[in-house]
Formats: structure tokens, C-alpha cells, sequence
């Protein structure tokens, strides 16, 4: 004979006014956790009570029930209608909706009913969002009526941007959340895709590495070519940028490379046309010139521009003023942070008086030429008094190139005299070389050979440094020659006297370390 099923029976639902109901000692949250109580309270006065309250008849000591009722599973819920109570904001006889218990433990419905709340899957949170935005809700409004920041909005309306199909590999934990974060850099929903399925393959699929695949082919918001043209003027041309709601993005990334490379040179031309009316005879222009790009010419002497009185005063006072701090501070531990401030304030003025412009002779300007580039910093770098072998003699005045030129003269009248100045713009940023989207693959040749050039630079400075070392390095090669016949590759020194030019460079050679401290050295 079959057994007959049991048939379950909820517990009756019943509005109680909240004079009548008491927090349960039976509750078993006691560490605060999530939502605030004032919080909760906002939302209920907005969108009134959500969920109803557990409660069971509070019985006195004979059993019989006193027309209380005690709270074991609702304790926020609770405290939340009882600050709205406290504020006058809702009468203390509201009826509240609430599920009375009968039978059973207090303590493991109040267990139970934590347990099994399950959160919002954060895919679930970032739709939800996007759903509220269509239905017109500011970000502002979200943010507020979901008490969060408005940029925690904007980064989940972001990611509920993303492409649907990697939507469904992250609900299935087919990517986590830091990696989907990643491919909210770019709106281009094929390029996501199209980058997921070489990652997923290759497996390098980091967040970082995924972020560097989608921007592959943009300019960094922190080159130099973005910090001379600036980000304004960029956009103003109609220029798009990346940005990554993340992590710090240094300025994002500038997606139209041919556009910026045009505002640069344009940029550079204008400059440069301002400093051909000091005479030069040539004017070299690019983004970045190569580490031993004056090797061959003779620079010229100037001298500074004289300071005026007034200027001359204002270094005294500010040289006086920094004497004074240090005087007064000399057996401080730590400076205090407004004069250390200050004196970081002295010590870049005093160095803008001492990089004043040159001064030249006339002569010597008519054949000789400057170099203007960017520095690392992204500010116009103006590198004057330079002479070819070529111009030492002075060559006839009308003996002009005329290919790919911009005069600085142009407009005169014809029949005049005056020498005009060459402009040459060398190309726009240098090549770089394309990852292979697949998979890894070796070092590029032209990275090894850069990476080569900036270790033989460092190497030469490290010997330059190191007198003893390199006196001994000498005297073993001597040794190896004079006492052993096969001692051509014993040693790892060549002695000879060469200053070669190296085949490739990396962008900023010119600004490393290395390359500053050897032109230290030799200016000294």
C-alpha cells in the first residue's frame, strides 16, 4: 500500500500594527553587514516594505499568547521601520505585513532566512541598471536611489555595454569579472569578440593583456604627441578617445593616430616658423630625434641673455628666502609640508632663470640650424646653434634647396636677398612593431636590437664610472695578447676607440639615463 504524501503548508500572513512587534533574542545576526539601517529605511519609505517580516506570538508564562509578536527572521527590516517610526515618518500603529510562524525553533528560521538569501548575480546588477537608464533614470538618480557612487553606475553601465556573447561566458564563469572589465575599453563589440576568442585559445588572457590587444593600434593619452597637442585639441578635431572607468588610464587612448600625427606636425611647422625669423639657415623637425643625432656638427657658443635688474632682484630675494628655510629647518627631521612646498616653489623659478634663451652671433646663425622636437615630458624642446661640415665654408646665398621646404620668407617681394630657412619635417612617430594577435611569439628583431643598443649604452656609462674597473679591463686584454697565442676570444673587451651608430633605437634613448649621464660627462 502507497504511503500518502504529506501536503506542505505555509504559514498564514497577517499585518500587524509595529506597536506590536519586539526584536527576537532568537535573531542571529548581530555583525553589521551590507545596506545600512538608514539606508534600508530609505528604500522602504521610496518603495514601501518589499519583503515581509518572519514573526511568531510572543506567550506568557502559561502559554497563552499577550499580542506581541517577537521578530526572529527581519531584524534590519525591523530596525529600519522602527528609525522611520523615531523620524515620524510612519505612524507606530502601520500595519506591517508579516508571516507568522508556528511550531519549529526560532533560531534556525532566523538562520535559514540568511542563509538562503541569495545575492543578485552582478550581470543581473549591471542590466538592471542598463534597464533603468533606458526607462530615463539619470546615472545620478540610479546612484542615489541604489545608495551608491555615481561611479560605480557609470562603471557597471559600462560593462552592461559589453558584448552579449561575452556577457554569456562570464554568466556561465567562462571569464571572471576583471577580465570582462578589461573589454569594456572599446564600444567595438566584433573587436571584443574577436580578441576573446585569441586569448581564450592562446591563453594569455590577463586583464592587462586584454587591454593591450584592444588598444593595440591608439596613442597613449600619456605619450608625448598627446601631451603636445593636448587632449582638448585632439577632441576638438573630432578625435576619439578610450577610456577605462578601471584603473587609472593615464589619459586614456587616442584612437585616431593619422589625426594626431597631423596636429603634431602642424603644431611643430608653426613653431618652427616662429624661431625661423631668428635667421637660421636649416630647421630639422620631428617628434623625436635619435640618440647621436649631432654627432658630426660643430655646436656654437652663446650666451645667455642678460638679466634685467628687476629679474636680477628676484633671484637674490628668492635665493635669500631659500637660504633662510634651510637655515631655519637644518635640524628638523622632516620638513614641514608647506615649506617643503615652498622650496620646491624656489627651486623651479631659480631653474627658469637659468634656462633664459641664447644668445648668438649673427654670422654664426646664417649657417648654422636648430633642432625642435618633443621632449619626453610632452613640451616643445628647441635645440639651436648647430653646424653641418658642409655650411663652414659660407655657401652662396641662392643656392637653396626647394624639395619639401617651407620658407619662413615666404611672401617677399621678389629680387630680395634674404636667405630663407629650411624647414625639413622628418616623418610622424616611430614605426612600431604589430604583436601577433594569436599568439605569443619571440621577441620581435627590432626590440632585441633596441633593447641591445639601451645595454651597450649603460654598459658604456657603467665602465665611464668606474675607472679602476675599466683600467683592469684593459690591462686583461693586454694580458691575453702579449702572453697567450690564442686569446682572440678570452677577453670581452675590444680596444679601439669608436663611437658607433646604433641601427635602431627605442622612443626616448635620447631621455634615458644613460644617454644624459654620457652627455653629462662629456659636456664636463
Amino acid at each position: 500500500m502507497t504511503k500518502a504524501v504529506q501536503k506542505i503548508t505555509l504559514s498564514p500572513s497577517r499585518d500587524i500594527p509595529f506597536n506590536k512587534l519586539v526584536l527576537s533574542q532568537s535573531n542571529v545576526r548581530r555583525v553589521k553587514a551590507g545596506v545600512s539601517i538608514e539606508q534600508l529605511a530609505e528604500s522602504i519609505a521610496q518603495r514601501t516594505l518589499l519583503q515581509s517580516l518572519s514573526v511568531r506570538a510572543v506567550v506568557d508564562a502559561g502559554g497563552n499568547e499577550t499580542g506581541m509578536f517577537e521578530v526572529p527572521a527581519g531584524g534590519r527590516r525591523y530596525r529600519a521601520l522602527e528609525l522611520l517610526v523615531k523620524q515620524k515618518r510612519m505612524s507606530k500603529t502601520q500595519a506591517v505585513p508579516c508571516v507568522v510562524r508556528e511550531g519549529g525553533i526560532a533560531v534556525d528560521d532566523s538562520v535559514a532566512e540568511n542563509d538562503e538569501r541569495v545575492g543578485l548575480h552582478p550581470l543581473d546588477q549591471f542590466r538592471a541598471f542598463q534597464t533603468l537608464r533606458d526607462l530615463g533614470m539619470s546615472e545620478e538618480d540610479i546612484a542615489a536611489r541604489h545608495f551608491v557612487n555615481p561611479a560605480i553606475v557609470k562603471q557597471r553601465l559600462r560593462l552592461a555595454s559589453v558584448s552579449p556573447k561575452l556577457h554569456e561566458v562570464y554568466a556561465e564563469d567562462g571569464m571572471t569579472l576583471e577580465q570582462l572589465m578589461a573589454f569594456s575599453v572599446t564600444a567595438d563589440h566584433a573587436r571584443q569578440e574577436q580578441v576573446w576568442e585569441n586569448v581564450s585559445r592562446s591563453g594569455h588572457d590577463e586583464p592587462y593583456q586584454i587591454r593591450r590587444l584592444l588598444t593595440e593600434n591608439t596613442v597613449r593619452g600619456s605619450d608625448r604627441r598627446a601631451q603636445f597637442v593636448g587632449l582638448d585639441a585632439y577632441q576638438n578635431a573630432g578625435g576619439g578617445v578610450l577610456r577605462d572607468l578601471f584603473e587609472h588610464d593615464d589619459g586614456g587612448w587616442l584612437q585616431d593616430v593619422v589625426l594626431l600625427d597631423r596636429l603634431v606636425t602642424e603644431k611643430l611647422k608653426a613653431e618652427a616658423e616662429t624661431i625661423a625669423a631668428e635667421g637660421w639657415k636649416w630647421i630639422s623637425v620631428a617628434v623625436e630625434f635619435p640618440y647621436g643625432h649631432t654627432q658630426g656638427l660643430r655646436e656654437i657658443e652663446g650666451g645667455p641673455v642678460d638679466l634685467s635688474p628687476e629679474e636680477q632682484a628676484t633671484i637674490d630675494a628668492l635665493n635669500a628666502e631659500q637660504a633662510k628655510l634651510e637655515t631655519d629647518y637644518q635640524n628638523a627631521g622632516e620638513l614641514p609640508d608647506e615649506v617643503d612646498q615652498r622650496l620646491g616653489e624656489i627651486e623651479s623659478a631659480l631653474a627658469a632663470f637659468e634656462d633664459r634663451p641664447m644668445v648668438y652671433e649673427p654670422t654664426e646663425i646664417a649657417r648654422a640650424g636648430v633642432f625642435i622636437s618633443i621632449d619626453s615630458e610632452g613640451r616643445l624642446s628647441v635645440d639651436r646653434g648647430y653646424v653641418r661640415p658642409e655650411d663652414e665654408v659660407p655657401a652662396n646665398d641662392t643656392d637653396v634647396g626647394q624639395d619639401a621646404n617651407v620658407s619662413s620668407t615666404e611672401g617677399q617681394e621678389p629680387g630680395t636677398s634674404v636667405p630663407r630657412t629650411i624647414i625639413a619635417v622628418a616623418g610622424g612617430a616611430p614605426d612600431s612593431e604589430e604583436d601577433d594577435e594569436d599568439a605569443a611569439k619571440p621577441l620581435p628583431d627590432r626590440l632585441i636590437t633596441e633593447l641591445t643598443v639601451h645595454r651597450t649604452l649603460a654598459l658604456r656609462d657603467a665602465l665611464a664610472e668606474n675607472p679602476a674597473v675599466a683600467f683592469q679591463a684593459v690591462l686583461h686584454n693586454f694580458v691575453l695578447t702579449a702572453f697567450y697565442r690564442f686569446s682572440s676570444s678570452g677577453s670581452c673587451l675590444e680596444i679601439s676607440l669608436r663611437t658607433p651608430n646604433f641601427p635602431a633605437q627605442a622612443p626616448g634613448l635620447r631621455e634615458s639615463v644613460s644617454a644624459k649621464a654620457v652627455e653629462a660627462r662629456h659636456e664636463a
